[in-house]
């Protein structure tokens, strides 16, 4: 008599290779996630936003990965800067802000216009929250116009009436060996993970 139709062991082989399976597709994932994380750890920083100045690219919270190898800072960067206020005032953390102009460009902003000009052509700036409102302050002056000298660049918050950034003149131009590194990869929430070129 067959019994093979019968027999426990043979009835089960599906399931197994079904449970072999995921079991090999779940190792995968758990060696490129490891991968990943390992490869970020080296050749990259992480941080943390704090604040709301990059509104609405960017928000309090959000989880980002910086490229912090020697690169070339290029306009419309997102870009880390630490010590930006110098010795002048007490801040401890980091800020990040979009770079306007690099080095050899120059900045006119007008605000009855709500432009921003590099080299006298103004931006096309799609990302910022809102239009911009002079900032009236006894406390600084507000630049307007500024001339980039070579190794400096000139940043602003996507949030132009939350943002302290070069128009401040405690922190105006910045020099770029301040520059942690450029927001290349937002991780969390993990529902607007996205990927900055």
């Amino acid at each position: 008599m067959n019994h093979a139709f019968t027999d426990p062991s043979y009835q089960n082989i599906p399931g197994k290779k079904l449970r072999l399976s995921l079991f090999g597709w779940l190792q995968a994932l758990v060696f490129s996630l490891t991968f990943i994380i390992l490869l970020l750890s080296f050749f990259s920083r992480s941080v943390t936003v704090s604040g709301s100045s990059m509104v609405p690219t960017l928000h309090d919270s959000d989880h980002l990965f910086l490229h912090s190898l020697s690169y070339q800072i290029e306009q419309g960067d997102i870009v880390v800067i630490h010590n930006a206020f110098g010795s002048s005032l007490d801040y401890q953390n980091s800020i990040i802000k979009r770079v306007i102009a690099v080095g050899g460009q120059q900045v006119h902003i007008d605000y009855d216009e709500n432009l921003v000009y590099v080299d006298g052509i103004p931006l096309d700036e799609l990302y910022i929250n809102e239009e911009m409102v002079e900032p009236h302050s006894t406390s600084f002056n507000t630049i307007t116009d500024a001339t980039v000298p070579q190794g400096y660049i000139f940043v602003m918050g996507d949030n132009r009436n939350n943002s302290s950034d070069s128009r401040d003149e405690r922190i105006s131009l910045v020099d770029t060996r301040n520059v942690l590194g450029r927001a290349f990869l937002r991780v969390t929430p993990i529902t607007e993970f996205k990927i900055f070129s």
